[in-house]
């Protein structure tokens, strides 16, 4: 008996791989672009920018600054995700503190209700701080009126949640943790009373809603005007001016926001 074997013949499939092309060479259209919906610049960090962009383009499987730029201008949801991505800070409590000292001693006699406004507010920590301070200097609860706002979703969420790390509490007293904050593992939440008198907002200080937050007895904004140019610098301040109740106070920038 004999057995045959039918030798089976192998197809080999010609698959064709589409190659699909990158070009992640001219920033300069979106950087004009984040700079006028913004005003921030990366003028002086073209580089910088220009390496962030194409991880952002990366990550979401956009292949081209062009793709990017046209998406964008369509598409609200990835254009502020592109916002909170470039706007990422970190900051800390008590930052910057002889300010806030300053606030502090020009409010605390004053019976009225009184309404600051934080621009930007980042994560949370300056107008939280700013609460906190007031509170300790015997500002009754009521009278404390503060609206933090930032362009970046991101970063409120956490505000809004203000939920921390040791980073950030590191310049805070052992009492003031204890009082403020409710410690798990290495995490320190802010207890509910102290968040409710901070209010977050998602604005942009050069859209023309903006001025419907109304006008503020105080206003911080420490730390924003160094990303703009210094024609923005000027915009931006004017904005803020135009936002005080009075003339009375200066606005309280930041030491490296310089005109």
């Amino acid at each position: 008996m004999f057995s045959f074997f039918k030798k089976k013949e192998s197809v080999i499939e010609s698959v064709e791989v589409k190659h699909i092309e990158e070009d992640y060479q001219d920033i300069e259209p979106i950087a004009k672009y984040f700079h006028t919906q913004t005003g921030i610049t990366f003028d002086k960090q073209i580089t910088i920018l220009k390496s962030k962009v194409t991880s952002f383009c990366k990550q979401r499987k956009i292949y081209s600054f062009q793709t990017l730029f046209k998406d964008i201008q369509s598409n609200q949801e990835l254009k502020q995700e592109l916002i909170d991505y470039l706007t990422t800070n970190e900051t800390y409590f008590y930052r910057e503190f002889s300010q806030i000292t300053e606030l502090v001693a020009l409010v605390k006699n004053q019976p009225e209700n009184i309404k600051i406004l934080c621009a930007p507010s980042a994560t949370g920590e300056e107008p939280y701080s700013i609460a906190i301070a007031l509170l300790e200097a015997g500002v009754s609860a009521k009278n404390i009126d503060i609206i933090g706002i930032d362009i970046n979703q991101e970063a409120l969420t956490k505000a809004k949640t203000a939920v921390f790390t040791q980073r950030n509490v590191r310049n805070l007293s052992p009492s003031i943790i204890h009082n403020y904050f409710m410690k798990k593992n290495d995490s320190y939440a802010l207890k509910a009373d102290i968040k409710s008198l901070v209010t977050f907002k998602l604005a942009n200080i050069f859209d023309d809603s903006f001025k419907n937050l109304g006008k503020f007895d105080f206003i911080f904004s420490r730390n924003m005007l160094i990303y703009f140019d210094k024609e923005t610098k000027q915009k931006a301040k004017d904005i803020l001016e135009s936002m005080r109740k009075s003339n009375k106070y200066d606005i309280f920038f930041g030491h490296a926001d310089l005109f």
